[in-house]
């Protein structure tokens, strides 16, 4: 394969490089193409054949249901490791050793206090307040009680604001949800590991000793895992661009956190359960959905089914299916939502339609069913993602900086009124 592409328009003869990836995926580098060509510019509404960088943290490929992070495959980061290796992994580079991931975990402890202030914006929120509009904020407001800058060019700067943020965030996690339901707002116990800590903070009673169940820890842990990173999605994307004109961390996940909100990004396991909701106030039957989500003329979208990058199948799902099904056992649940679930995950891993289309169930459908079983409010489904994908936005907004990336200023092709003439307001 030749090293350059040609592109023709009219009579002119352009090349331009080619850029091949570790894993051979092929670019053409066209950051000359609007000088060299006179103002000619490329338009992909949707980014969805262009790529913004060249990045080593995360590999995705759609089309064979790959996904690792740093060169490791997810299904054994899955069955080996805990979420906080993983999150050292992506953001260091390399799995820690046993030494470093103890420093790592202890100095995440000794940043995990927030500013008693930070609970006079967290009570000034009325409860009808979305989670995800209160993580946003509050992840913001973080700024002003940490008002000094990282100096990117400094290891220790970096490092010491990469654990303040996984220490202070599980707290504003937590203190969302308890918000929502109307309970004293908590710390964890330096006793504890690094998910069990975040359950202790979500779910501890006042008035009782909190006990960590050791299938849904594991089943937790696992969903973090599989959120933490996804190569260059919305949310990713909005944090390297804000990061991009040198807004600091916490400022550009707070921008995160608000892409991640939207219903077709990090709110799609809420979509799954409140279509669940919807499917058993009209009765609960299956079929009859099922039935709806092949008719083309039909406007019901079945949720948490296929993925918009995965074509086979979503190499998470595989893995967090088993997970749900432990928990599911283990918590002993009678729920009439999640036996809807089951029987639609049934109908299409076993429906023609459903499989010649490789239309299975994604992520999103399992984490929802999950998080569900755990007693977590649906509202709070997308805050557990951004919980997550913590470690993956700080990865990427930390290879940004250090690559020193030029800020994000895309193009765009006018198509409004030409030049005219300005007429007073008399005689409009």
């Amino acid at each position: 394969m030749s090293d350059t592409a040609r592109l023709q328009i009219g009579e002119n003869s352009y090349e331009f490089p080619l850029v091949k990836g570790t894993e051979n995926e092929v670019a053409i580098n066209i950051k000359t193409l609007r000088t060299a060509t006179n103002g000619v510019i490329t338009i992909d509404p949707g980014y969805k054949n262009t790529g913004s960088c060249e990045s080593a943290i995360t590999f995705l490929d759609g089309e064979k249901g790959i996904l690792r992070y740093r060169g490791y495959s997810i299904e054994e980061l899955a069955e080996k490791a805990d979420f906080l290796e993983v999150a050292f992994a992506l953001i260091f580079g390399e799995l820690p050793t046993k030494e470093q991931l103890e420093k790592f975990h202890k100095d995440i402890k000794s940043n995990s206090v927030v500013d008693d202030d930070i609970k006079k914006i967290v009570d000034a929120f009325p409860k009808s307040a979305h989670p995800m509009g209160i993580l946003s904020s509050l992840t913001s407001a973080l700024t002003a009680f940490n008002p000094s800058s990282v100096n990117v060019d400094s290891e220790e700067d970096m490092y010491n604001a990469i654990v303040k943020i996984m220490g202070k965030f599980p707290v504003l996690v937590a203190w969302t949800m308890r918000k929502k339901q109307g309970l004293p707002l908590n710390y964890g116990s330096k006793s504890l590991g690094y998910v069990e800590n975040i359950m202790k903070m979500m779910f501890e009673q006042p008035n009782e000793d909190y006990e960590i169940d050791t299938v849904v820890k594991d089943a937790l842990d696992k969903l973090l895992i599989l959120h933490a990173d996804h190569e260059q999605n919305c949310s990713t994307s909005t944090v390297r661009i804000a990061g991009s004109s040198h807004a600091g961390l916490f400022a550009s996940l707070s921008a995160g956190i608000s892409a991640l909100w939207g219903p077709l990004h990090g709110g799609a396991n809420q979509a799954v359960l409140e279509m669940l909701e919807a499917i058993k106030e009209d009765g609960g039957d299956t079929k009859k959905y099922m039935a709806k989500a092949k008719d083309k003329n039909d406007p019901f979208r079945l949720m948490g089914f296929g993925h918009r990058v995965y074509k086979n199948f979503d190499p998470r799902a595989k893995i967090i299916k088993v997970a749900a099904d432990e928990v599911l056992n283990n918590l002993g649940i009678q729920d009439p939502i999640l036996a809807i679930a089951k029987d639609l995950e049934q109908e299409a891993l076993n429906d023609p339609y459903f499989v010649e289309r490789k239309l299975y169930p994604n992520v999103d459908f399992y984490s929802g069913i999950i998080y569900r079983a755990m007693g977590i409010p649906v509202e709070m489904f997308t805050v557990m993602f951004a919980l997550g994908r913590l470690p993956g936005w700080i990865a990427q907004w930390k290879e940004m900086r250090l690559n020193h990336e030029p800020i994000g200023r895309p193009r765009q092709i006018y198509i409004g009124e030409n030049l005219r003439p300005f007429k007073s307001i008399e005689n409009r």
